[in-house]
């Protein structure tokens, strides 16, 4: 089936956790990411990466192919009084000059890319020395929590979504960036829990590639009926602890 995230933009927008402070803390606090910085943020989405950047004086750059997710991403911006430059096109395909950025940044996107040919481009955009980061938000699924239910709802409606089960964790993207020539490769990862009412979770679910970027809206809504059903019988406390894990690949372009 094919997924497409602009169908469910207003839910991205408005129920989706970022990444949060902390994560932004440690970027900038290790030099990962330094004010001032020529930024690009790959598949954008609603720009949660794209304004973590900006709010600590990156000059920011965001590329994606949706039009509706820029445009809340164009909200959401204003709305904290940042400036990001959009680019609409597929990542992929984008078209920047060599050596343009000091930071290049893909947040929760890396495996929607063709994963070679785009950390060639990163390669390519990056100055000398320039900084590759590849982070992911992910809730974390474990025994009988909520999380857990919600997959297996989700795998109800759409046997096909293979987004679930993760661990928050991606062995295989290191690969990908040493096959490409990057150095001094480092990872961490770090977990966090996210309150979530049962609205919000419910709409953050809908946001999700198993939901509402996949199923017609019949069963969306049938879908997210059953969820509230779900949340209010197997767990009725509010607000929800939801654990997530934050985890960062960090490397450099070759001096």
């Amino acid at each position: 089936m094919a997924i497409d995230f602009g169908r469910t933009a207003s839910d991205y927008a408005r129920h989706r956790a970022g990444f949060p402070e902390r994560f932004f803390d440690r970027l900038f606090d290790e030099g990962t990411a330094r004010k001032g910085n020529l930024a690009l943020d790959l598949g954008t989405g609603t720009g949660s990466v794209a304004r973590g950047l900006a709010k600590r004086g990156c000059e920011v750059t965001a590329v994606d192919h949706s039009a509706p997710l820029l445009a809340q991403a164009a909200e959401l911006d204003k709305t904290e009084g940042v400036k990001v430059r959009q680019v609409r096109a597929r990542v992929e395909n984008a078209d920047f000059a060599p050596a343009s950025f000091d930071l290049v940044a893909a947040g929760q996107c890396w495996h929607w890319f063709e994963r070679a040919r785009m950390a060639r481009l990163c390669r390519t955009w990056l100055r000398p020395g320039g900084r590759l980061l590849i982070a992911h938000f992910d809730w974390l699924p474990l025994a009988g929590n909520m999380v857990q239910d919600t997959e297996r709802l989700i795998l109800a409606y759409n046997p096909g979504w293979v987004l679930h089960g993760g661990s928050g964790i991606y062995p295989a993207w290191p690969k990908d960036i040493a096959e490409a020539g990057f150095v001094d490769l480092r990872t961490y990862s770090f977990d966090v829990d996210v309150p979530y009412s049962h609205e919000s979770w419910r709409g953050r679910i809908r946001a999700s590639a198993g939901v509402g970027a996949t199923l017609d809206p019949e069963r969306v809504n049938r879908f997210d009926a059953e969820l509230a059903t779900l949340l209010a019988t197997r767990h009725p406390v509010q607000p929800m602890a939801v654990p997530h894990r934050v985890w960062v690949l960090l490397a450099s372009a070759p001096s």
